[in-house]
């Protein structure tokens, strides 16, 4: 399950949109990118060892 709050969620949501208010396709990789960056962050990890470990795949399921 995701530790990311529906706050956080819908922050990086926000700050996204309005950085690639044209392109749904780039602003939806940019959120998962997001999220998986704060998910790492919560464990402790660094984006590329959070990545690397395999707690990703739980994080992406629930977006």
């Amino acid at each position: 399950m995701s530790k990311v709050t529906e706050e956080e969620m819908e922050e990086i949501k926000k700050i996204v949109e309005e950085a690639f208010p044209d392109d749904p396709a780039l602003q939806q990789v940019h959120i998962a990118r997001k999220i998986i960056a704060r998910e790492a962050k919560l464990h402790g990890l660094s984006y590329l060892e959070y990545i690397k470990s395999g707690k990703k795949r739980a994080v992406l399921q629930n977006i």
